[in-house]
Order: C-alpha cells, then structure tokens, then sequence
C-alpha cells in the first residue's frame, strides 16, 4: 500500500540560459529579438545610442503589441558620454482634458482588472474609447532623436518598417500573449479582424514555420511618420485622422490638446551609492520609490558582508522594498497593480552613452482598440486612475497619473557604466534594485546575475521567493514577513522582467535579457 500526495505541480522543468552580448561597439537588449536586432543596425549604420533605443522602440511598436506602441505612454534616462549627468524623459500617462467621473458610473461591484478599484459600468476605464489616455509615446521617441540622436528620423524607423510589412510572428508566444486579451479584444472589429480569427488567437501550425500576420493600416501609419516626420502624429494629417477614429467611437482626446502636447525633461533623480551615483526618473513613476528605499539599504550591514547575496542581504533587501512602498501607498496613492504589459530597451553604443527607456500600453493589448484608419493599439491609461470621487488618484482632465516604470543608469565620476530596467508592473522596482546591485555591487558577471534567484516585493506586506533559492534564505524572509515560494517561468509571471548592460571597462559593453522572456535578446554589432 502506497500512500502518496501529488507534490506541487512544476510550472517546467528545465534550467534555462540567456546568452549575454559582448562588444566595444555597443549593445542593444529588448523583450524582443528583431527590436534588439533593429537597435544594432542602426549602431551598425553609424547610429548613436538615442538613434538605436528609438529604432528599436519602434520596431518593439510591430512585433509585441500587447506591451507598447504608438498609443503608449513612457519614461527613458539618456546619459551622454560626454554628459556629467543622466537626463530623465517624462512622456507618461495623461488624462484627456475632458475626462470627467461622471463619465464612469461605479456599478456597486468590485473590479475584475488590474487595479483594486470598484468596478465601472460597462468597464468603460479598462477598455474601450473612454479608457484611452493621450499616445504620448511617439513624441518622447521623436524628442528624444531630435536632441540627442544623428540620423534622420526615417533612417531610424527604417527597421520598423520593414518589420510592418513583414508582420507579426504567428507562433506559439503570439497565439499565448494574444489569448490573455481575446475575450476583450473580440469585442472591438478593428482588433479582432487584425489579431483574432474567428474571435480566437491564431494557432501556429503543428509542424513547420508559423508564418506571421498582416498587421492592417500600421505599415501605412509608420510610413507616415518616417517622411513626414513624428509631429504630424501630434498637429498634422495623421493627428486629424487619429482624433476622428477616437472621436467616432465615442472617445474625448481632443486635437488642440494633441498639437499642445509637450514631453517634459529633467536631471534625472541622483541617488549617491558609495563612490557611485544611481540615477533614476524623477517623475510620476517607480524611481523616487526605488530611490527611498536605496537610502534604506545605506545602512544595511550585509551590503558588504560577503562575495555573493547572503540571507541577510536578501531580508536588508526586502525591509527596504516594503518600506518604500509602505510610503509610496500611504503618500502618493499608488493603485496597487500588481501586473502590466511593459517593455525595457537598454542600449549603449561604442563611446559609452547609454539609453534606459520604458513604454507601455498598461494593460495586454492596452485599451483592446486598434484605430481602424491607422492601425495602432490605444492605451488604457484612464484605469491608472481610481473612479471613486473625491480621491487623491481621481479621473479628472488633465491629470498626471503614478506608473511603476523605472529606468536607470549608474554614473562613476560622470561616467556612465551600468543601465538597466524591466517590465513588469509593481514587480519592476524590486527586480531592477537587486539586478543592478548584483551587477555593481558584487561585481557579478551580467549572465550570472540575470540568471541569479531574486525576491519580488510588490507592497508593504508580502514577499514572493523564487524556489530556487538557498532554503537558508527563504528561512529568513518567513521570519519577517508573509512570504510564497513561487516559480519563474514565462507564465504565470511572478517576477519582473529586467534587462541590463555593463561596460565599467569604458571599452566593452557586455549586456543580458531576462531569461524566462521567450523573444527577448541581448544583440551587439558585428565585429
């Protein structure tokens, strides 16, 4: 007689392994092979850093849909080698001026998305033309080639353009990304003509290659931008046609407030580490969190205690993260998402200038609108804002919202050495604090430290271990606080997805994507 239990069921069972790139041309990483490889033949074409995170922004636009695109919305860090300084690019979510509350009647009953509010009838604020917030993602590209790039704008979306024509990958990725937002997404003819069939994700074929997708008015669209330049987007023919597909389906952005629209710059958040500074974004994002809980851990003991990460090191790491956070709540009015469809591009180039730029759409696939005469996915940033009256995070017009993202580089002397960020929603700031670390701190070689064990802090309250850890540390994190053990793996996603490049040499970059993204990659010039 046996008497067994099934044991917890593993999500896989393998041991997976990214490769790092490595030149002192530069390095380009994305969440996706054909965006990193559309950064490196901009660099391979005499192209800057900026010129590269903006080809592969673009590219990124074509082949993952469900994370960001021409209707997102963004954060980037540009620190130039011959800059003393990171400089933070705030291009993120904005309410359109005649968003109101009445506009999203609460039905009494909680809400089913990404955020704990109550939900609104008809989910108007999740999906749909009501949820969109201003696409301010092509004018921070635009402005950000414009000052710091040196080629042409349609040089640079050249990639992307190709990848348009080309279309998007049908394979089993595709099919899993694209059955998160089905349900939602067969609501809207537009979406489901381009990304379903018959109202269900496309399946690629059992055997052979999947082939890829046409991807409707998006190739005209990008055209558009590369020849008659990224402001018509905003004051131009294009804009006229975004607002009156938008407008049409019941949707209140505006044109003035589309031709007034400004992306904002400022020195980025400095955050001095020992002989280091971390620099992070000062906006309405992760980095002045990441920032409080960096000053946390000055104090901590372990910083220094050993060669690798100890028990100790992971509990410093975890207080930190559940105190920033715990202010964050109580100050700021975070909305607690927990999960987002977000995208990383780290890129440096050959003299050392490095790019950390974030996008999203927030939600997978965003509002679930594509603009039927351009082509694109819209934004449901209108979710980021709570629809109850009278709160701090209210819908209102005009209004900023607080996203997760977080970019950051890492200067020695003015000098930059290290960029990194990911995706990932509230699981960003805890997977980026303790890669760069890793990285920097104990000098640890990019491909060990992305594939080394983290922690996920995601509030105040609860810690989630990945399993792989040393059981003495796991030991530890339960003695402080409610603590899961979890895995990693590509779905359900339980830690951040983060990215990083390193070149403390000041000739080589050697750079790394997250393991558990299937399409992501760390791609570098021939050489």
């Amino acid at each position: 007689m046996i008497s067994w239990q099934p044991p917890t069921h593993p999500v896989h069972h393998w041991s997976v392994r990214k490769p790092a790139a490595e030149s002192a041309r530069g390095v380009v990483v994305s969440q996706a092979y054909d965006a990193s490889a559309a950064g490196v033949a901009v660099l391979e074409a005499g192209g800057n850093a900026v010129d590269a995170a903006v080809a592969a922004a673009f590219a990124l636009a074509v082949v993952e849909p469900w994370n960001s695109g021409l209707g997102g919305v963004g954060f980037a860090l540009y620190h130039g080698h011959d800059r003393k300084a990171a400089t933070s690019v705030h291009f993120g979510p904005l309410a359109p001026r005649k968003l109101h509350a009445d506009m999203f009647p609460l039905t009494g009953r909680p809400g089913s998305d990404l955020f704990p509010w109550p939900q609104v009838r008809d989910d108007a604020n999740v999906h749909g033309p009501l949820s969109f917030c201003l696409p301010t993602a092509v004018a921070g590209y635009g402005m950000m080639l414009e000052r710091w790039g040196t080629m042409p704008l349609a040089d640079v979306m050249q990639p992307a353009l190709a990848l348009a024509k080309r279309g998007l990958a049908n394979d089993w990725f595709t099919t899993l990304m694209l059955a998160q937002a089905a349900p939602v997404m067969r609501r809207y003819d537009e979406t489901s003509r381009i990304f379903l069939r018959d109202g269900l994700p496309p399946v690629p074929p059992y055997q052979g290659t999947p082939g890829f997708l046409p991807l409707g008015r998006l190739p005209d669209t990008l055209e558009r931008i590369a020849h008659a330049g990224w402001r018509d987007f905003y004051n131009g023919d294009l804009a006229k046609t975004i607002v009156d597909d938008i407008q049409q389906m019941g949707g209140v952005i505006g044109r003035e407030e589309m031709a007034g629209y400004d992306v904002e710059m400022s020195t980025a958040l400095p955050v001095q580490w020992g002989d280091a500074t971390i620099q992070l974004s000062s906006g309405l994002n992760a980095g002045p969190t990441l920032a409080d809980a960096l000053a946390t851990l000055q104090t901590a003991s372990s910083r220094n205690e050993s060669a690798t990460p100890s028990a100790q090191w992971y509990a410093d790491m975890s207080h930190a993260l559940r105190s920033a956070y715990r202010k964050r709540l109580h100050e700021d009015g975070d909305p607690n998402a927990e999960k987002g469809c977000t995208t990383h591009i780290n890129v440096c180039d050959a003299n050392g200038s490095m790019v950390a730029l974030t996008t999203t759409l927030l939600s997978s696939m965003g509002s679930r609108v594509v603009l039927p005469s351009t082509g694109f996915v819209m934004n449901n940033g209108v979710m980021w804002f709570d629809p109850r009256p009278g709160t701090s995070n209210r819908i209102a017009g005009g209004q900023k919202a607080l996203s997760n993202m977080c970019p950051a580089i890492i200067a020695h002397d003015g000098r930059p050495v290290v960029v990194g960020g990911a995706a990932g929603g509230r699981r960003i700031m805890a997977a980026i604090a303790q890669l760069l670390l890793l990285v920097h701190d104990f000098r640890m070689d990019v491909g060990d430290a992305a594939h080394w064990p983290r922690i996920d802090v995601s509030g105040p309250d609860k810690v989630s271990a990945d399993r792989r850890l040393p059981q003495q540390v796991i030991d530890r994190l339960m003695q402080m606080s409610e603590c899961d053990v979890v895995d990693h793996n590509v779905l359900p996603i339980n830690f951040a997805r983060p990215s990083i490049i390193e070149r403390f040499d000041g000739v080589t970059a050697r750079g790394v994507s997250d393991a558990f993204s299937p399409w992501s990659a760390a791609l570098s010039p021939a050489r």
